[in-house]
């Protein structure tokens, strides 16, 4: 400051002309007036604006000070280790990214998962009990004897093909993952790839009111599932253009007439039914992991009401447009 530094610049100068009274040029009493006025010129408009006039208090005192010639430097030490423990104390925040390999679709236990999962949804239809209502048939013992033949090529087909779509959507996944550190911030990428129930588990350890961890929980979840809310949207994409341009293709070789604009219309309905159905799916997994994070344990809750969320959003999305709007999609 500027006071400081004149009065120091004086002391040093003429150090045996200040004595114990007032008999000097510049008593203590003046420098810390000239250091009051310096500290008050440096501070802010808006600083006054909100706090008043910004006056220090000076106590004058008549006791002789005896300034020694390296004062100013051990000043300055002192403040530089002030500020570099400081410095350590208050670091910046490090975000660590973790990024899953690339093809941890095609490992053991998560293609093993897959596999037991798309065989599990096509083929218990088959197993449940086909019961005759018809009792009083005559021709019901006859037909209770005969085999019933099941189809077993169908499931199959669906089963693989629901293989590749989920293996297909988890290494799209980590592609915009890579695409994410790449070209967003650190901190943004961070919260991407977060680990929702882990984070959900540390919101809880705040105590924090019940509305602010809901809405807490709920954007995390919303921020760390919308990566892979994205990838089944571009694999669902992909997979509709496909079977656009295959029925073009095959109507020609065929020889069915089969019109282009209808095509195109038709393509645009699946495009937004996908979409809306996309969304929906990571709204309501959002809210449904806030749910179940404050209803039951942190971590468990937030991964079961995502997957409710997720599953029932577009149900209840598609349901509601069909009921409103008559529409189907």
């Amino acid at each position: 400051m500027a006071g400081i530094a004149i009065a120091l610049d004086l002391l040093r100068k003429n150090p045996s002309s200040y004595t114990a009274h007032s008999s000097g040029f510049l008593s203590a009493a003046a420098a810390a007036s000239a250091a009051a006025a310096s500290v008050a010129a440096g501070t802010p408009y808006a600083y006054k604006a909100l706090f008043g006039n910004f006056r220090i208090p000076v106590v004058e005192c008549d006791a002789g000070a005896a300034w020694s010639d390296d004062y100013a430097s051990s000043f300055r030490t002192a403040s530089e280790k002030f500020f570099q423990n400081d410095v350590l104390k208050y670091s910046t925040k490090e975000y660590k990214l973790e990024l899953k390999p690339l093809f941890s679709a095609f490992e053991i236990r998560t293609l093993a998962m897959t596999t037991l999962r798309s065989f599990l949804m096509y083929y218990l239809p088959l197993l449940e009990p086909r019961t005759n209502l018809d009792e009083d048939d005559d021709d019901f013992l006859q037909e209770a004897h005969e085999e019933q033949h099941v189809d077993y090529v169908v499931p199959l087909k669906k089963s693989v093909k629901q293989i590749c779509r989920e293996t297909t959507i988890v290494t799209t996944r980590r592609i915009l993952e890579r695409i994410a550190v790449h070209h967003v911030t650190q901190r943004m990428a961070w919260k991407l790839l977060k680990d929702v129930p882990k984070s959900a588990t540390r919101k809880a350890g705040r105590r924090i009111p019940t509305h602010v961890f809901f809405f807490s929980v709920s954007k995390t979840t919303f921020r760390g599932h919308i990566l892979g809310v994205a990838a089944s949207w571009i694999v669902q994409v992909g997979i509709e253009i496909y079977r656009f341009f295959n029925r073009l293709v095959n109507s020609k070789v065929e020889g069915d007439e089969v019109d282009p604009a209808e095509q195109v219309k038709l393509l645009g309905k699946k495009l937004s039914a996908t979409t809306i159905k996309c969304s929906a799916s990571l709204v309501f997994a959002s809210v449904g992991a806030g749910i179940g994070a404050v209803l039951f344990r942190p971590s468990a809750g937030q991964w079961i009401g995502c997957a409710i969320g997720d599953l029932a959003g577009p149900v209840i999305v598609s349901s509601c447009i069909e009921k409103v709007f008559h529409f189907e999609i």
